[in-house]
C-alpha cells in the first residue's frame, strides 16, 4: 500500500508537531476508532477542531488511520520478508516502484546493508508464495539477487510508539 510518497527520516524532520498533535496521534495509536468529540475533550478542542487537526495530520502524511490485520489469521498461510539486492546499474527507486505494483507485496523499505530493499509479501500457501517470488519479484528489472525469510508467526506487531 503506497500513498504515493516515499517516507524517509529526512523528509519527516521538517514536520513540526505540537503537544496537541502528539496527544491526538498517541490516542489514535491506542484506539483509531475514537470519535472527534472524545479527541476534542482529550486535548481541549471542539469536535470540529479535533477533526481539523486530524485531517491536517492526514494531509501532511503524518497520520494514517487503518484497520490493522494479521494476514496469517485471514487465510494467508504464507508470509515472508525478501531481501533484494538491486544490480549495479539499477535504480533502487524504480525497482521499489515496480515491486509496489505487485498485489502480493504489502511493504517495501529501502535499506542499507546486504540488501537495497526489504519487501514483505503474503500468499495463500507455500506454492503461491513460490510463484510470487519466482514469477513476479525475481522478474522485476533491476533485481540482481533475493533472499527469502519465511514467517512462521508474527510475534510483535507494534503501532504504539508515541511521538517525538
Amino acid at each position: 500500500m503506497n500513498n504515493g510518497a516515499a517516507h524517509t527520516p529526512e523528509s519527516s524532520r521538517d514536520e513540526r508537531l505540537d503537544e496537541i498533535d502528539r496527544t491526538l496521534i498517541t490516542a489514535l495509536q491506542e484506539d483509531g476508532r475514537l470519535g472527534y468529540a472524545e479527541l476534542g475533550e482529550l486535548v481541549g478542542l471542539t469536535p470540529g477542531g479535533a477533526r481539523r487537526r486530524v485531517v491536517r495530520l492526514q494531509e501532511r502524511g503524518v497520520l494514517q488511520i487503518v484497520g490493522v490485520t494479521d494476514p496469517l489469521k485471514l487465510g494467508y498461510r504464507s508470509m515472508a520478508l525478501i531481501g533484494i539486492e538491486v544490480n549495479g546499474d539499477g535504480d533502487v527507486t524504480e525497482v521499489a516502484a515496480a515491486l509496489d505494483a505487485i498485489d502480493d507485496v504489502i511493504y517495501v523499505v529501502a535499506s542499507s546493508g546486504s540488501f537495497d530493499l526489504l519487501v514483505e509479501v503474503i500468499a495463500e500457501d507455500s506454492s503461491a508464495l513460490f510463484d510470487v517470488i519466482t514469477r513476479k519479484v525475481k522478474r522485476v528489472p533491476g533485481v540482481a539477487r533475493t533472499e527469502t525469510f519465511q514467517y512462521y508467526a508474527i510475534h510483535t506487531h507494534r503501532f504504539q510508539w508515541g511521538t517525538r
